[in-house]
């Protein structure tokens, strides 16, 4: 696991800055010298030449000369992705086009049109976009729609947001939550589904040391301290495997490997473990070195041989030798009952699939030939394909949808001749048929699960044989949307109710105009906004659908104002108030950028702020505010379950917020208690919380099953502070064996 520490203050001479530019250069060039052929070291030095040019007056935040984060970027394509001469030129080229004054048809004259194709690829959407949508959104689906004709584009992205990632220390506060956000939210995702999975951890670890920076040092501390446990405890575990190993004539390679700091979390939080408790801390990896024909029956016979040793746990094993993910990824997982009584996870792989476990897409096409799966990407790229030209998809909502349909763990179901259908963990009877054909999935009313009748949401499982049911009278409802994961039939059930609403929507369309032309104006663009804005509604669409069924009578015209040829609906006070908010927010405000908004302090009459339920932040949280449409500012805490996606998809209406100190007010927050149900323990846990702390208690329920007891208490805090110490006490109470904070979207506001 790599880390990033806090740099020293930059300070290098011109003289020096020069030297260290050649050094890396030279560096990323001996990295580079296995795929060099006659006349790519002209091309790589002109490339470099016109990007250190093209950068030469730009420093980075940290004060280095910009040019350095090219060379870095092209150094992680060559040493961690594995990829060539031609990403290394694309690679240094990456911001030329977005940031100076070099353009695309300037790089296609010099380098030719592939490697044009791939830069503009890489160059974010420079233009103003809908306010309304993000900007971080459009950008991806532009950069994904080059990723279906060139795949390197979404590689050499993917080393520029690690190189971002491990250089973020000298950025603002809200600019790292925002980059960390987006990386956790779509990036680390996208490098697992890439099979990159070592740049996928580090991108998880560096975004929880921003997002989450208390836990994960915390967690660091706990690896730190226990490792010489864990490598005395692995090299118990290896040595009777590989005494085995080398007595069958194995060539193999075998050591622990620490979990990443973001998957332990994730497995406490999950889990509702403590450190100690998660099980699986490292994965034992065995590397074979098989020849390719030899390579399956190898892996087996090894696990064969651990299984003899150890007792496996059955519904634990993984076998992605037999049918590899649709990344590639070829691997048996199998976990084990090690000495001790702990779970320890074995990878068995050989030489070749860790190769492509580590490098992933570069790799395997390096092995692309005579591969049984070799079209398995490329079934991959024709389904973004088809939902990336779906241009009518808001762009928020198609990053959630890509991210349910291409990011996630995939299942593999089985037509009724046998052939084979990835689709996402979760999907539906009605998500297989729209992956077999719009038309079908459009008149499915039903399916046969494994020759059983079942609903057309049945949730599918791996191995299942589907066969769809379909009547022509069957047409998509509203309702589909509520249980179809996939982007494909999202899109095209919501492009079947678009067309039904349309047909609706037209008798609407007739009532306004007829009601407009009553009052002596025409049915024009901003007459209709004025509407749509009036009713809270999205579209034009929506309002004549909304008049059409008659859920809007429009009796409400008669209070709207007449001028010239124009409707007019005479605005409440509250608007200015509104504008008030509008004015602290970073995107419109450039002078008030660096102003933090204090809450609960001064100027705390000046804002309308409200505490988001969905996290309840108290004082002490990190937090940040995020401008709402019509309900002022929301206060986060930036390890909130909606944090990510807000971050992500909206930078440009964060605002960054800090407490100030206020002993008068109370916050309603939770706690959650588990322990030995042993009597007067409920005395105890009221004593501490009431007499000793001074803490008001707002509710306290408590229930107790064979022998443990499980606690929500809901108290009223002042601070993060406060709470902390709560929370430690208790944990102190003998038979109490676990403490922790809990957030309720249903919590009374005091």
């Amino acid at each position: 696991m790599k880390t990033v520490e806090q740099k020293p203050k930059y300070s290098l001479n011109e003289e020096q800055e020069k030297k260290l530019i050649l050094r890396e250069y030279r560096a990323l060039l001996r990295a580079l010298k296995d795929k060099i052929k006659p006349g790519d070291k002209d091309i790589l030095r002109r490339a470099f030449e016109m990007a250190a040019d093209a950068h030469s007056s730009m420093r980075r935040k940290s004060g280095e000369p910009y040019i350095l984060h090219p060379i870095a970027v092209a150094k992680i394509c060559v040493e961690e992705i594995g990829l060539g001469v031609r990403s290394t030129v694309c690679a240094l080229l990456h911001d030329t086009v977005e940031d100076t004054d070099i353009t695309l048809q300037d790089i296609e004259r010099e380098f030719g049109s592939e490697i044009a194709r791939i830069v503009d690829g890489l160059t974010k959407i420079s233009n103003v976009i809908d306010s309304s949508a993000s900007q971080q959104a459009e950008n991806f689906k532009k950069i994904l729609l080059t990723l279906t004709d060139d795949p390197r584009v979404i590689l050499i992205k993917l080393a520029d947001r690690l190189n971002n990632m491990r250089t973020l220390d000298s950025m603002k506060r809200e600019k790292q939550l925002k980059i960390a956000s987006e990386t956790v939210y779509i990036f680390a995702p996208l490098a697992h589904r890439m099979g990159l999975y070592s740049i996928k951890t580090e991108l998880e670890d560096l975004a929880m040391k921003y997002l989450e920076p208390d836990t994960y040092k915390e967690i660091a501390k706990k690896l730190a301290e226990t490792k010489r446990d864990r490598t005395r405890y692995i090299n118990e575990f290896i040595k009777p495997i590989k005494e085995k190993l080398e007595k069958n004539k194995f060539d193999f390679e075998i050591y622990g490997r620490p979990k990443n700091i973001h998957s332990i979390w994730n497995k406490m939080k999950k889990k509702g473990v403590t450190f100690e408790e998660v099980y699986d801390l490292f994965a034992i990896r065995i590397i074979l070195n098989s020849p390719q024909e030899r390579e399956k029956e190898d892996c087996w016979k090894v696990y064969s041989l651990i299984t003899d040793e150890y007792t496996p746990s059955i519904e634990r094993l993984r076998d992605w030798v037999s049918n590899p993910k649709s990344n590639g990824y070829e691997a048996l997982h199998t976990t084990v009952m090690g000495p001790r009584g702990k779970w320890v996870e074995v990878q068995i792989r050989t030489k070749r699939m860790n190769e492509i476990a580590e490098k992933g897409l570069a790799a395997h096409w390096k092995y692309k030939e005579g591969s049984a799966n070799e079209n398995r990407f490329d079934k991959w790229f024709q389904q973004i394909r088809e939902v990336l030209y779906n241009q009518d998809a808001d762009s928020v909502d198609f990053l959630q949808d890509f991210k349910m349909s291409f990011l996630t763990e995939e299942i593999y179901i089985y037509t009724p001749k046998g052939d084979i259908k990835m689709l996402p963990v979760g999907s539906t009877a009605l998500d297989f048929a729209f992956s077999i054909h719009t038309a079908i999935g459009a008149k499915t009313i039903g399916a046969k699960v494994n020759h059983k009748l079942v609903p057309i949401s049945y949730k599918l499982r791996s191995g299942d044989q589907v066969e769809i049911i379909t009547s022509n009278k069957q047409t998509p409802s509203e309702d589909w949307l509520s249980f179809v994961v996939t982007a494909k039939a999202k899109a095209k059930v919501k492009e079947a109710l678009k067309e039904e609403k349309k047909k609706v929507a037209d008798e609407g369309r007739y009532t306004i105009q007829r009601k407009l032309e009553g009052m002596g104006v025409s049915v024009q663009q901003a007459n209709l906004d004025e509407l749509v804005q009036f009713y809270k509604l999205h579209s034009n669409l929506e309002l004549f659908y909304q008049v059409a069924i008659k859920n809007i009578d429009l009796k409400e015209l008669k209070e709207f104002k007449v001028i010239g040829d124009r409707i007019e609906y005479p605005r409440p006070v509250k608007i200015v108030q509104e504008n008030k908010i509008e004015s602290h927010t970073p995107a419109q405000n450039n002078n008030k950028q660096d102003t933090e908004l204090i809450i609960f302090g001064e100027s705390s009459d000046k804002i309308m702020y409200h505490l988001a339920n969905c996290c309840k932040p108290i004082p002490g949280d990190d937090v940040f505010g995020f401008i709402t449409t019509g309900k002022g500012l929301a206060i986060h805490r930036t390890n909130c379950p909606n944090a990510p996606k807000l971050l992500a998809n909206y930078g440009h209406r964060i605002v960054k917020t800090k407490w100030a100190k206020n002993k008068e007010i109370s916050f309603l927050t939770g706690v959650r208690i588990i322990g030995m149900d042993d009597v007067g323990v409920v005395s105890k846990i009221t004593s501490l919380i009431s007499a000793e702390l001074k803490i008001n208690i707002a509710a306290l329920t408590i229930e107790a099953s064979e022998g443990l007891f499980e606690g929500n208490i809901k108290v009223y805090v002042h601070d993060k502070e406060e709470l902390d110490e709560l929370v430690n006490r208790l944990k102190d109470l003998d038979g109490i064996e676990s403490v922790e904070r809990y957030d309720t979207e249903d919590l009374p506001a005091k």
